[in-house]
Parts: C-alpha cells; sequence; structure tokens
C-alpha cells in the first residue's frame, strides 16, 4: 500500500516535466521553408520519431522534360525515378536535450545522405546540420517556418 501511494506521488510529480518535453519536442511540427528557397519541407510524427517530406518545390518541373522533377542523383539507380515532391528528406529524428537527434538529411542535389542534427533556434527558425562522421565538419543551413502543425 505504501508502495503504491509513494509510486502515484512520483508519477503525479514527473507527469508536468514529460508532457512538457513532449510539447517542446512537438514545434518542429510544422512547413518548414529551406535556406535557399529551393523547397519546403512538412515535418511529422510517425511513432515517436519525426519524418520531413518535400511538399513543395520552386522548380517542380524539369526544364528540359518538363515532366516533374525526379531524384536523379540517387546512387540507387531503382530510385531515380521517384518524384522529389513527397520524398521523405529527413528520417528517424528524436527528440533528445533540446534538440532532435539520430536521423539522416537526404540532399537530393548531390544524392547523398548526411547525418543530421536540428536545434531550434527560435519558435519560427531551425538550425539544420548535417554531417559525416563529425558535428564540427558538418554544414549548417537555416530553415523558416511557414506553418505550423494542424
Amino acid at each position: 500500500m505504501r508502495f503504491t501511494i509513494l509510486l502515484s506521488l512520483f508519477l503525479a510529480f514527473i507527469a508536468p516535466f514529460s508532457a512538457s518535453a513532449q510539447d517542446n519536442a512537438d514545434k518542429l511540427l510544422g512547413i518548414w521553408e529551406s535556406g535557399n528557397g529551393k523547397a519546403r519541407v512538412k515535418v511529422e510524427k510517425i511513432s515517436n520519431k519525426y519524418y520531413g517530406k518535400i511538399v513543395w518545390l520552386r522548380e517542380p518541373n524539369d526544364p528540359v522534360t518538363k515532366q516533374p522533377k525526379m531524384d536523379k542523383n540517387n546512387p540507387d539507380e531503382s530510385l531515380r525515378a521517384t518524384p522529389l515532391k513527397g520524398y521523405r528528406m529527413l528520417k528517424d529524428f528524436v527528440y533528445k536535450n533540446n534538440e532532435w537527434t539520430d536521423g539522416t538529411i537526404y540532399d537530393p542535389e548531390s544524392g547523398s545522405t548526411y547525418n543530421c542534427v536540428i536545434k531550434m533556434k527560435d519558435e519560427n527558425t531551425l538550425e539544420i546540420r548535417g554531417y559525416v562522421g563529425v558535428k564540427a565538419l558538418g554544414r549548417t543551413d537555416t530553415w523558416k517556418r511557414l506553418e505550423t502543425k494542424k
């Protein structure tokens, strides 16, 4: 009986903190524009991870074929006919210590996938850092929020 009371008090004490952490994690949800303005990415939550897919392109069609742009630089030849619009370029992020980590970012211009960490500078600004191996040797891009989750 005494253990049950102590457990209940403990859970009542930590519940507000875990809800607050989850609220902070979900601040990533919404539509973001990349630093170069060429794409907009919708970040969604699936289970306990965060993913981002391309929902808008400044130049949605290939200038030569006039067809929707495909992932022509993908190192996997079987994926080169995949449309860029709808492509999931951010994968597997988890929220830890006020940042989203353990994920990857795909660069369709080079066909490369990088380790990635995402930090929220303020409510409407993200710092997206892609890197290979060591974070210090990576590159950071700043994304701006266009729309929050609905």
